[in-house]
């Protein structure tokens, strides 16, 4: 690492660390006191449940109480069913006081067990002191208020100690009919559940208390639950955490020394049982953990991550790792774009490690480990992609300098090397051909030959017309008819490098539809004179895009890749070969053994194998040629499935190669190709998390109570990235490519139209070896409006599932929670590629729409074409 480099990555770790004390600056807060009223006591332990009646032996029962003796003067349960019955007689033995529980619910027959048990338990225990009949019973709705007033008569009618049943403040509230039935007011303050912020939680339940005296002047009141839990999703203001339980509980102790109020804090011990009919925070309501560890310190000042001088140490070694990776062979980037790496390297270890220690800290289950795994595969994968597209913007605006730059060089024609031009077609438009054919014929180049060769076209009227003109041209123009031809696209050029000329040092291939510029050979070949360079790549460009808006929004998405990325990948001779506008070396081809057959991109394919042997590429950022775009959104959409599915089957071949290090591919090389596809591994992982989230909220709708919103990060990371990658556009669009703001929405727009079929084309490549060879359709009528819905059916589909899952869970659950916010802001935002591809589709189907001032490419061009251009020469277009 270079001098400046390491002092940038000191300055941020300190900035990182500083960080991490800010945020954990001591908050210092009332001392815990020594002995408290009151615990609610659930005694279980991990792998036990109150649901399915597993219930705790009696060492462990007797090993809890002990911990507790001493510091509280009592404890409230909840049911007498089998052991529970013995904790009177055990607490006993502690000098802990008991308000004894009997459960009950919509089981009339266990009803009445409860209360016969809960009869015999207090005719023998001498420690009860208070006795609470049902747990919540109304405002669960298991009775009604006459139901469970005939059992609290019942009890009060055997015993002279105190009765009442316990519920929120606002049932007693709603049904005041109810204190006529108690002998006390039993009342839960959970002000985490009506979403208060933690530091308006203890005057929000002295305000409650106040309403409740004034409502029942004549009752005593026990807050029978008060709690704030440790872990869980947002409420409102309300903030689940283990420093904001502190706070609240070493607050209100404090507050209710100075009220007098009689209190059970909720609860002593963490519950993992209880995630199944409150949600993941059900188990977190302990002052000491499933372990009978106390989470939090009783008498120091808190500190929200008391741990987090390790994680600020862990996330600053992280992210130097990190920082170091993204700057092998970066030497020629200057200190603005080493600084913006370092920021996003420790950005993402610091959010890796707070994800990773957040989620540790929870109690996993099965579920929860499988969900975790996925959760950690997921965020890897994001991050990647992230720090890949960060290095990209990076490289793309901070150079110091290029260090392949495009000097064109003056040879004379007897030095020119003699070039074959191959031009393969099927089933093209004769008249467009013809066009192609004339452009080639005016070359400014001494030394060609053209080779033609139209595959399995059926109809006569479609090639003859082709070979006419060829043999109207001259010798130079030579034209073959191969039907039956295996082998699509590569199977023709591989027949026109046998027919080949013995003299021709370098074979050009072009599209069928491109009109060349005469200065295309003659500006490009003398590169060659690098014996070690095999490819000379010009970039792919179009002439109609004035046409209509679809083709401007096309053509406005083609040129980031061509004006950024290959820009980027010709710094470390990583470029992708097109199949059009590309010159390679003879020997070469045929020492590769010509074009694969195997791949529907045998382009890039080719390009590939070209690196694995050891040579090199040159990219000429500047236009030699232009062709025709597809007219249609349909043909856009295949042409793109086409180029990503043919990179999973290039990925499959050459795996090893790549990720192993095995031919003469450099870290570089293999860096490229694999951040390259990286985006479009990313759509298709998009599509499977947009099923999952399908189903997931579905089940959230049907089954509110039991299925909880998914982890908060789950949301977040994607929405990061998307943000991230509209940012990098925007920016690098209007400073690389030159993009005017409508341009730049027209690129995006058309992009994210493309996600679906991209992600269907690489999930489709790992489950299926070969496709057939889709050629895009040039000089087609335009698709009418019905088929233009029709070409985007699936992502409608989609989009009106995103959109219904969100508007169900807002009618159906509400937004109150900020995980359940921020799902649905992110089914929405889930939602824009659909969105995109549904109005690129309409708006394929109008070409009578103009183009308007997106189709303007002259500034698109000229700023593209200067990104590269040596002092003293000019663009030739």
């Amino acid at each position: 690492m270079r001098k400046d480099s390491f002092i940038i990555a000191i300055t941020v770790a300190v900035m990182t660390i500083m960080f991490w004390a800010l945020v954990n600056r001591p908050e210092p807060e009332p001392p815990w006191p020594s002995t408290i009223q009151g615990f609610s006591f659930a005694p279980y332990h991990e792998g036990q449940s109150a649901i399915l009646r597993l219930y705790p032996q009696r060492e462990q029962l007797e090993g809890d109480l002990a911990l507790l003796s001493g510091l509280t003067h009592a404890v409230r349960t909840y049911s007498v069913d089998g052991i529970l019955a013995e904790i009177p007689e055990l607490a006993k033995k502690h000098r802990i006081n008991v308000a004894l529980g009997a459960w009950l619910d919509e089981d009339l027959q266990r009803n009445a067990q409860e209360i016969s048990s809960l009869l015999e338990v207090v005719s023998r225990a001498r420690n009860v002191v208070r006795i609470i009949v049902g747990n919540e019973v109304l405002l669960r709705g298991n009775l009604s208020v006459q139901e469970l007033a005939a059992h609290l008569k019942q009890v009060r009618s055997a015993t002279d100690i105190p009765v009442s049943t316990a519920e929120p403040w606002h049932v007693w509230i709603d049904h005041p009919q109810l204190a006529d039935h108690v002998d006390y007011i039993a009342v839960h303050m959970l002000p985490y559940w009506e979403g208060v912020s933690v530091d308006e939680a203890v005057d929000y339940v002295v305000e409650r208390m106040n309403e409740l005296k004034a409502q029942f002047p004549d009752k005593h009141i026990v807050i029978t639950e008060v709690g704030w839990p440790s872990n869980g999703r947002t409420i409102k203001d309300a903030v689940a955490s283990e420093s904001n339980q502190a706070t609240f509980l070493r607050r209100f102790l404090a507050r209710a020394a100075q009220e007098g109020y009689v209190y059970y804090v909720i609860e002593a011990f963490d519950q993992p049982w209880k995630q199944e009919t409150e949600g993941s925070v059900g188990a977190y309501w302990g002052v000491y953990d499933s372990h009978r560890q106390p989470k939090f310190a009783f008498d120091e000042p808190i500190v929200k991550v008391p741990e987090w001088p390790m994680l600020a140490a862990i996330s600053v070694v992280v992210a130097l790792i990190t920082f170091t990776l993204l700057l092998i062979d970066s030497r020629h980037l200057r200190k603005r774009g080493r600084s913006f790496l370092a920021v996003i390297a420790y950005v993402a270890a610091t959010a890796v490690v707070w994800i990773v220690y957040d989620y540790t800290n929870q109690y996993l289950n099965l579920v929860n480990i499988v969900v975790g795994v996925l959760l950690i595969f997921g965020m890897i994968g994001i991050l990647v992609v992230l720090l890949a597209e960060a290095h990209e913007w990076a490289e793309a605006l901070w150079l110091r300098e290029h260090r392949r730059l495009f000097v064109p060089e003056k040879v004379p024609n007897e030095r020119l090397p003699m070039v074959s031009i191959h031009v393969p077609a099927y089933n093209e438009p004769p008249d467009m051909m013809i066009e192609t054919l004339d452009a080639l014929a005016a070359l400014d180049y001494p030394h060609f030959e053209v080779l033609v060769i139209d595959n399995n076209t059926q109809d006569p009227a479609v090639w003859q017309p082709v070979e006419a003109h060829c043999a109207a041209l001259g010798s130079r123009f030579r034209f073959f008819h191969k039907s039956p031809l295996a082998g699509y696209k590569a199977g023709a050029l591989n027949f026109a490098l046998q027919q080949t000329a013995a003299n021709a040092e370098i074979v050009a291939v072009i599209d069928s539809d491109y009109k060349v510029h005469p200065r295309w050979l003659r500006d490009l070949s003398p590169q060659f004179s690098d014996p070690e360079i095999a490819i000379v790549q010009a970039p792919q460009d179009y002439r109609d895009s004035q046409e209509n808006i679809f083709k401007a929004m096309a053509y406005a998405e083609y040129r980031g890749f061509f004006y950024i990325g290959m820009i980027v990948r010709n710094e470390r001779n990583a470029i992708i070969q097109h199949g059009t506008m590309t010159m390679v070396r003879h020997q070469v081809l045929e020492q590769v053994n010509g074009w694969a057959e195997w791949c529907i991109t045998e382009d890039a394919e080719l390009g590939l194998r070209i690196f694995e042997a050891g040579l090199k590429a040159t990219y000429i950022p500047q236009s030699y040629g232009r062709g025709l775009m597809p007219d249609t959104f349909i043909d856009y959409k295949k042409q793109r499935f086409r180029w990503a599915y043919g990179s999973v089957q290039i990925m499959r071949r050459h795996s090893r190669t790549l990720l192993f290090g095995r031919g003469k591919l450099t870290i570089g090389q293999r860096y490229h190709f694999l951040a390259g596809w990286l985006p479009w591994l990313a759509d298709g992982i998009n599509l499977m998390f947009n099923l999952a989230a399908l189903i997931w909220s579905t089940a959230m709708v049907l089954a509110p109570t039991k299925v909880a919103p998914p982890l908060l990060i789950f949301a977040v990371l994607p929405l990061v990235l998307f943000v991230f990658k509209i940012v990098k556009l925007i920016y690098l669009y209007e400073t690389r490519v030159g993009a005017r703001t409508l341009q730049i929405l027209a690129a995006g727009l058309a992009g994210l139209a493309l996600s679906h079929t991209i992600g269907i084309a690489i999930l489709t490549g790992f489950f299926k070896t070969s496709l057939p060879f889709f050629r895009t359709p040039k000089q087609v009528s335009t698709q009418a409006l019905i088929k233009a819905l029709q070409a985007a059916r699936e992502e409608t589909l989609i989009l009106a599932g995103l959109c219904l899952a969100s508007g169900a869970i807002i009618v159906r659950i509400g937004v109150e929670s900020l995980d359940l916010l921020v799902w649905c802001i992110m089914l929405l935002i889930q939602g824009i590629p659909y969105a995109a591809a549904l109005t690129v589709s309409i708006l394929s189907a109008l070409p009578r729409l103009p183009a308007g001032s997106i189709g303007e490419t002259g500034s698109m061009r000229h700023a593209a074409h200067a990104v590269l251009r040596p002092p003293g020469t000019s663009a030739q277009d």
